[in-house]
């Protein structure tokens, strides 16, 4: 009789623990990778050039046109032809005067955001410096040769134009309104040579611009690779096992069978990192353990062979059972009950390159 009630409790425990075990579908994140790319920016707002007239009394229109090449994360050059109007003036007496002036430029361009923050394609907020050399052409001086320089003598008054070499360095951000497009912020100062105002001044003239426009990306920034599925091998509770009991004529004696506990922890691709979906494994060999104090455990690290060198999955493969021992001696079990291997590439125990990223955890 006693042996028929312990079958029958051991087919009810079977039975429960079948239908808590369900198939886990488990996600690898994907990965979003740079994509070298041209783009251009349009930009219109306001310029000054520094000078003895008030600062209001200085300040013209200003509009450039660039395009670039991104060809690193943070690294990306352009060239562009910015200009428009130009001031300059004096104040005893007070009088102004406006000429024009066409500048191409070349600037080295370093993306701020992705340097500090690292590459993020959806970042709202991406902030920009630069520097660069300019070839400035500045023509229709004609009201500044009209004036009365009787009180006021402008030693380096040109006429027809004037050309000279400009440095440029700047800051600028883009706010990303879509993959393609963004609101583009800029200041930047241009240092030209002393004759570019007709005053001398002993040294160079400076001219600043705070320019608003739009970023266009005229190709894909970035690249996502697919996401990869693989099946987890579910996590179940480990019931205790029902202990046979072997009837002897007198006394009787009972013998208790103890059943060993397999866990197979998975691993992201090129990763030792225990992730949190495979916490409840080492949990259920914590507890195996504790309940069994003379058991021991034997931790077997795997390497998918479709990835890296067999040197590398060598080492990959012990970083993990090292990484699953060593969580299981944070958790109070003793070093001597736990013997590491590691096999790297040279065995695949599961039918796919996910499962085979791995260690399979034996305690009895």
């Amino acid at each position: 009789m006693n042996m028929k009630k312990q079958l029958l409790l051991a087919l009810l425990i079977a039975g429960s623990v079948a239908s808590f075990a369900q198939e886990q579908r488990v996600k690898i994140e994907s990965k979003v990778i740079f994509k070298p790319h041209w783009f251009m920016q349009v930009q219109a707002g306001a310029a000054h050039t520094l000078g003895e007239a008030d600062f209001s009394d200085l300040i013209s229109p200003a509009a450039a046109i660039n395009v670039g090449y991104k060809f690193a994360p943070i690294f990306g050059v352009r060239i562009g032809a910015s200009g428009w109007q130009a001031k300059g003036g004096w104040v005893t007496p007070q009088q102004t005067y406006a000429f024009n002036y066409l500048q191409g430029n070349a600037d080295l361009m370093v993306d701020l955001s992705t340097l500090f923050c690292k590459f993020n394609p959806n970042r709202i907020f991406n902030a920009y410096l630069f520097g660069g050399v300019g070839f400035n052409h500045a023509f229709s001086n004609d009201k500044a040769n009209s004036l009365d320089t009787n009180m006021y003598q402008m030693e380096y008054l040109w006429k027809d134009s004037k050309n000279s070499i400009a440095g440029r360095f700047g800051l600028g951000c883009d706010l990303r309104l879509n993959d393609r497009l963004a609101i583009n912020i800029e200041g930047n100062a241009n240092a030209l040579s002393d004759k570019f105002n007709s005053k001398k001044a002993g040294n160079c003239d400076w001219q600043f611009n705070a320019l608003v426009g739009l970023s266009i990306k005229l190709g894909k920034s970035y690249t996502q690779t697919a996401p990869v599925y693989y099946e987890a091998e579910p996590v179940a509770p480990q019931p205790v096992q029902p202990q046979s009991v072997v009837e002897q004529p007198t006394p009787k004696e009972v013998v208790a069978v103890v059943e060993p506990m397999k866990q197979n922890v998975f691993f992201a691709l090129n990763s030792a990192r225990i992730q949190d979906d495979q916490l409840a494994k080492i949990n259920s060999l914590v507890d195996y353990l504790k309940q069994y104090p003379n058991a021991k455990v034997d931790i077997t690290g795997y390497a998918d062979k479709g990835t890296g060198t067999a040197k590398i999955n060598m080492k990959l493969s012990q970083a993990r059972a090292n990484n699953v021992a060593e969580a299981l001696v944070s958790k109070g079990i003793s070093t001597d009950r736990i013997t590491i291997g590691a096999k790297g590439d040279t065995v695949q125990p599961f039918a796919s390159p996910e499962e085979d990223r791995a260690c399979i955890c034996i305690a009895e």
